[in-house]
């Protein structure tokens, strides 16, 4: 809402230093430090109400050493966090821009089902919260509308090789005004497409449609029906990973803080000619107003780990959890680098696996030899470690240096290729 006010200001009335508001990169980091300062700030206000209202956790029995001390902590604490993500983005981004009314549909939608979960559990004293069919069918509805806006919506397009110079050249133009032009309409020769990066292959991209080309001679009319499962898959897997990730004082918090300054990067990058011009990489229109999204997103959760660094003082509950790992896959899409999410959240990914793989091996030993055996000590993977003796703390630190290392190779993949 503030870029709308300052560029009037500008525009009409030539106000000094309200120009700043035209670049992405001051109102990023606006965005971020006003994150911050709501976090931390306001973040306390939020957990003594907590307190007051007895919103605390009720920890299961899982045998775990410091479990039972965490009795009664603040829950729910995911409110901080979005509210640290929607109030920033809604002073400093355009708010009108489709990207981000899709970011913010995604952060409110998972939000509230993730604090429907959390009520169930607090409120009404059932530990088990919404039911597990419950939650994939909100992240199921979820994928549709936003598949389905990426899809059709004529505003989300690409321009898979960026030659703005090239354009510029060939028309003469030489004075920034006319460069602006010729930029503005370069930028509507860009087309819609279901392509996405392939990530250490150079010039090529992978086209979604290619999957229904066996459907005949129009096939391209029929690719929503591969796109749109695909989006609700990644949104599931990753949103999934995020909440099983949350089982330890910081973990959830600090691998999504580390995935969103990557991200940010690559939004950076992608929505900015010039940087994917030198890169060529594909250039997305309009897309740049994803950096100021993603900054308020880093500061957010970065903030929120003051008070949820271990001795956690609030847990984010599903409230956060489902959020985080909604937005991060939901950004991913957008900028057309879900190739990349493997790779970038391997930590979600890995703790996803390992509840899959020791559930699936209890279950056939069990059928097969009417005992039950584990792979693990006890999944998700972070509780296999605490059962084999490892301070949180140390196991929080490993967690969050392999995030690190695999953040600085996916952002490598942009010039190994």
């Amino acid at each position: 809402m503030l870029y709308y006010l300052f560029d009037w200001l500008y525009r009409e009335y030539d106000v000094p230093l309200t120009g700043v508001f035209q670049y992405i990169s001051f109102r990023a980091a606006m965005a971020i430090i006003c994150s911050l300062l709501i976090s931390i700030v306001f973040g306390k206000n939020i957990i003594n109400y907590l307190k007051k209202k007895q919103v605390g956790e009720t920890v299961r029995e899982l045998g775990l050493e410091g479990q039972k001390a965490k009795e009664g902590t603040p829950t729910m604490g995911g409110l901080i966090i979005l509210a640290s993500i929607i109030i920033p983005t809604i002073l400093f981004a355009k708010i009108f821009n489709i990207y981000i009314i899709i970011m913010l549909l995604t952060t409110i939608w998972l939000g509230l089902l993730g604090f429907a979960d959390d009520y169930i559990k607090v409120f009404r004293k059932d530990k088990r919260g919404l039911s597990g069919k419950v939650k994939i069918i909100g992240q199921v509805l979820l994928g549709i509308v936003v598949g389905g806006l990426i899809y059709f919506n004529p505003s989300i397009t690409i321009k898979e090789k960026v030659e703005i110079d090239q354009y510029v050249q060939q028309h003469n133009i030489q004075s920034q005004t006319k460069y602006e032009k010729a930029k503005a309409d370069f930028e509507q020769q860009a087309k819609r497409s279901t392509k996405t990066t392939i990530p250490f292959v150079k010039n090529q991209e992978f086209d979604y449609t290619s999957l229904v080309k066996w459907t005949g001679k129009n096939y391209k009319d029929w690719a929503w029906l591969i796109f749109i499962p695909i989006v609700i898959f990644i949104i599931t897997a990753i949103s999934n990973g995020a909440n099983l990730t949350d089982g330890i004082d910081g973990l959830a918090t600090g691998t999504s803080a580390i995935i969103g300054s990557t991200l940010a990067i690559l939004s950076w990058v992608s929505g900015n000619i010039i940087f994917a011009h030198y890169l060529n990489i594909m250039y997305i229109p309009n897309s740049g107003e994803l950096t100021i999204f993603i900054a308020a997103f880093v500061g957010a959760t970065t903030g929120f780990l003051w008070y949820n660094t271990y001795p956690a003082q609030v847990f984010m509950g599903d409230t956060g959890s489902l959020a985080l790992g909604g937005i991060i896959a939901v950004f991913a899409i957008l900028i057309r680098k879900e190739f990349l999410l493997p790779i970038l959240c391997g930590v979600f990914i890995i703790e996803n696996i390992s509840v899959i793989m020791q559930v699936s091996y209890f279950k056939y030993t069990k059928k097969r030899y009417g005992q039950g055996k584990r792979i693990f000590l006890m999944s998700p993977l972070h509780h296999h470690f605490q059962k084999k003796g490892f301070a949180e703390p140390k196991i929080v630190m490993r967690f969050l240096l392999v995030s690190i290392i695999l953040s600085v190779l996916t952002i490598v993949t942009l010039k190994l290729r």
